[in-house]
């Protein structure tokens, strides 16, 4: 078996009560516990807990033949049996997992692979052609495992001119998984960045079971309870639902696309007990009219977070599932998955929202919260701040970024706080208030924009000179769209939009593109990205129709 950096082997059953504190201790602590019961309802197919377990130490078998111990596992799939138990398998093996959604660019895959510098890639079959992609001629490319849902695997040659046979991997279930040290990554994400790249954002055990605790203690979540999953494993959020339900024994039951187009049917058939999605989920559906009274009788919990979570819609969905106690939580991926969170209250709440929008309520225990200026000194009381965080959940630094992590940081006499970008202010009894952004960074359906980012490809394609990408309204009141202002007298838009696509996720991608023959400028002699959203809200300029 192999051995820890000190130089035994280990595994979690040696810790004991220590081991409660890694990412899947929960899901062992279940196990145990629950063998039988439902741990996952994929499709047509139900995992039990002892399956599931099963499934994912035959994978880290696979894995540790690959590399003795590795550090890092990329899980490479989309919503398919490799998305869950390959995280897990990831986990057992001792290693961080870096999820990879095989439905983004292979371009932007490539490079996180590169940037990850990953020990082992584990896939499935329907994965494999944007696997070859990922890894043609790729120096250095990690050993590559095609996992099967019985648990079988087989290697697939990678690196220059690779080609040949794809042996099956033998390799006996690991009894028991490794054990890392608390301090170690237990998975590694990247999160989008104005230099035009993702930023690596590595989340400790320590971290993660900081937030799990926390959790489980609000929530008292249990054994009958039926998780939905929304958000895809590439977000730091699906982390809540896999670990908080198989940590409570529940069975998490995750969408497909069709059911992420009716969510509300999802919630009655599968009899869910606890929502979690972004809150543009609530804000379409209310819009739609679909939110009426008592239509959401099984739910147990409801929570939202990601983005800012209008009054209305919280109200709407409130009433739609009368049972429901209803979260609007908050937390940059730096700070593991929320750290913050308001609990509504239908008569008290609205009238503490700002703009329209729901608190983000008081820190979770342990955390800190600080409303700072630029300069890291405290703003005056009930003035507009950055937030900024201390505490177990909030991360050491950037993924071998070491300016991006001193940028990122307030060192203060009082401690290393985390600057979040967003700007927040305070009620009278401490509730903490969303009020916007400090920089160019957006929430679309949930996920961190970098608008820089954006506009960075967009300067790549030949003929675009000059590209301004703004946040505007989307149709449905409560949502926001991407447009692309561009300037370039051979501007070839649909080849620009396919450039964009081959590069950048799908909520990346600028609803409308707009052309026009010089930017504005304000007085300052800068780009005036304000009055170009306002023309563009105003439908002054024109998109170009595609």
């Amino acid at each position: 078996m192999p051995t820890t950096k000190r130089g035994r082997e280990t595994t979690m059953h040696d810790r004991g009560p220590a081991s409660l504190s890694f990412l899947h201790s929960g899901f062992r602590r279940s196990v145990r516990r629950h063998p039988h019961r439902a741990a996952l309802s994929l499709g047509e197919r139900v995992w039990s807990y002892a399956e599931l377990d099963h499934l994912a130490r035959r994978w880290a078998g696979a894995l540790l033949t690959a590399d003795a111990r590795p550090r890092r596992v990329g899980v490479l799939g989309h919503r398919g049996i490799v998305t869950y138990a390959g995280f897990l398998a990831a986990l057992y093996a001792g290693a961080a997992a870096v999820p990879l959604n095989s439905s983004y660019p292979v371009r932007r895959n490539r490079d996180i692979v590169t940037r990850a510098d990953l020990d082992a890639l584990l896939t499935d079959e329907p994965s494999l052609p944007h696997a070859h992609l990922l890894l043609d001629d790729l120096p250095g490319a990690p050993p590559v495992l095609v996992a099967q849902p019985d648990g079988r695997t087989r290697g697939l040659p990678t690196g220059p001119g690779a080609g040949g046979t794809e042996p099956v991997v033998e390799a006996a279930p690991l009894p028991e998984p490794l054990l890392p040290e608390p301090g170690d990554t237990a998975y590694l994400l990247f999160t989008s960045g104005s230099t035009g790249r993702p930023k690596g954002v590595p989340i400790t055990h320590a971290n993660v079971s900081a937030f799990l605790r926390v959790s489980t203690e609000r929530y008292g979540f249990s054994p009958d309870d039926r998780f939905s999953n929304t958000f895809d494993h590439t977000f730091d959020l699906a982390v809540f639902d896999l670990f908080m339900a198989w940590g409570s024994g529940g069975v998490l039951v995750p969408l497909d696309a069709a059911d992420l187009h009716a969510p509300l049917s999802f919630i009655r058939d599968r009899r869910i007990t606890v929502w979690f999605s972004v809150p543009s989920v609530a804000v379409l559906q209310h819009g739609g009219g679909a939110l009426t009274p008592g239509i959401l009788p099984s739910l147990r919990w409801s929570l939202f977070c990601g983005e800012a979570l209008p009054v209305s819609a919280a109200a709407a969905w409130q009433a739609a599932a009368p049972r429901s106690v209803v979260e609007n939580l908050y937390g940059p991926t730096e700070a593991t998955i929320a750290c913050t969170a308001h609990r509504w209250h239908p008569r008290h709440s609205p009238a503490l929202g700002t703009n329209g929008i729901v608190p983000i309520g008081r820190p979770h225990p342990g955390m800190d919260a600080a409303l700072l200026a630029a300069d890291g000194t405290p703003v005056a009381g009930g003035r507009t701040g950055e937030i900024c965080l201390r505490g177990p959940q909030v991360f050491a630094g950037y993924w071998r970024s070491p300016q991006q992590t001193q940028a990122a940081f307030h060192l203060r006499d009082d401690g290393r706080w985390y600057r979040t970008g967003d700007l927040g202010r305070r009620t009278a009894d401490g509730t903490l208030l969303y009020a916007g952004r400090v920089d160019a960074q957006v929430k679309i359906l949930g996920h961190r924009v970098e608008l820089g980012e954006v506009e960075a490809h967009l300067r790549r394609y030949k003929g675009v000179d000059q590209a301004v990408v703004l946040a505007v309204p989307g149709e449905v009141e409560g949502t926001t769209v991407l447009a692309a202002v561009l300037c370039g007298p051979d501007a070839d838009v649909p080849a620009v939009e396919d450039h964009l696509r081959e590069r950048l996720p799908p909520y990346m991608i600028p609803l409308t593109f707009h052309l026009v023959d010089r930017l504005p400028l304000n007085a300052n002699g800068k780009t005036d990205r304000a009055a170009l959203r306002a023309q563009v809200i105003a439908g002054q300029l024109e998109p170009f129709p595609l």
